[in-house]
């Protein structure tokens, strides 16, 4: 009877030490790929500082927007400015593609080459989405790629990335749902790495499944931000290749208007679809603070970029407080 208490008692520590395994060789690939080898958790929380920066107090009303969603971020402390249905789970058109680079640029070379295979092409054609004109065959690198994924919103370049990748979007889906748990990314799911809306084919409804919140997109883009790569990829507003052996002649044009129009706006994307509205996630920062924004739903073109500006007016015209004072620690205790 002692024999097999002592067995059971085997198994059971067996089987604890098998999940544990089992979870440990899931995060590897990601932890891998996190710059600097630090843990993706602690990019969501500020790096205290000697001195910290003055605390932007949230006072007075936030004007009206346009959008029906909107959320904004102090960078710098991780305080919730404003949030307006920011954890509501809605459609997000193509900033789904900020996963989509960030996963690229953590998982591959920069001159890694992208063969553009014919389902990218069919991918624009299938479902009328944005394009970054790239041809069946074409052999471009991967940084190169990923200005066509992120300046004109091409869903062509977002399909070729996960097909070089992953081998396909669907497997290449299946990592971006791994990154959404592992960075906290709790009320957010894909089901392809480009956000165009898929339709099932029995009665011509929306699929279910790909949404995320204002809350989670402005952790995201705080995450991706973090990369110096991806920070120079989407403040640029024209890109050019040339013609090559492997390619032709490619100039991308970004399609977010705020970098230009707004003085100290770093990115990052805009977003469209009849279901997610008119899209955009932003950040900015002047001298004292660096602020990251999200505007969705908007019914017009221009509703996401006028709605950024008055967000980001008000959230740098807040009043500034000092941070709080240490509590001495006790010692010889």
């Amino acid at each position: 009877m002692q024999g097999k208490h002592v067995y059971m008692k085997k198994a059971f520590i067996l089987a604890i030490l098998l999940v544990l395994i089992a979870e440990i060789i899931i995060s590897i690939p990601l932890l891998l790929y996190t710059p600097a080898g630090k843990n993706i958790y602690g990019y969501f929380n500020p790096t205290p500082t000697a001195t910290p920066n003055p605390i932007l107090t949230a006072s007075g009303t936030p004007p009206a927007f346009k959008s029906s969603i909107a959320y904004l971020l102090d960078n710098d402390t991780g305080r919730t400015l404003i949030d307006i249905q920011g954890e509501k789970r809605v459609p997000m058109a193509s900033t789904t593609k900020i996963m989509t680079a960030i996963i690229a640029l953590q998982e591959a070379q920069p001159d890694e080459i992208v063969t553009v295979q014919q389902d990218a092409v069919n991918e624009v054609n299938k479902n009328f989405g944005s394009s970054a004109n790239l041809v069946a065959g074409e052999k471009i690198r991967m940084i190169d790629m990923l200005y066509a994924l992120m300046l004109p919103s091409g869903d062509d370049a977002a399909i070729a990335i996960a097909d070089t990748i992953s081998g396909s979007p669907q497997a290449f889906v299946a990592v971006m749902n791994t990154y959404a748990k592992k960075l906290g990314l709790h009320d957010t799911h894909y089901i392809n790495p480009d956000g165009l809306t898929y339709y099932t084919a029995n009665n011509h409804q929306p699929e279910p499944g790909h949404y995320t919140t204002a809350h989670d997109l402005a952790l995201l883009a705080s995450y991706a931000m973090k990369n110096t790569m991806f920070q120079q990829i989407v403040k640029t507003q024209v890109y050019t290749i040339s013609q090559t052996a492997g390619h032709n002649a490619h100039t991308w044009q970004n399609t977010d208007e705020l970098i230009q129009d707004y003085p100290g706006v770093m990115g990052i994307k805009t977003g469209y679809t009849i279901e997610a509205g008119y899209c955009l996630v932003f950040e900015a920062t002047d001298a004292r603070h660096n602020l990251i924004g999200v505007v969705l739903d908007g019914q017009a073109p221009e509703d996401r970029f006028t709605d950024a500006e008055s967000m980001l007016t008000w959230g740098f015209g807040l009043p500034l407080r000092p941070p709080p004072t240490p509590v001495p620690t006790k010692t010889g205790q």
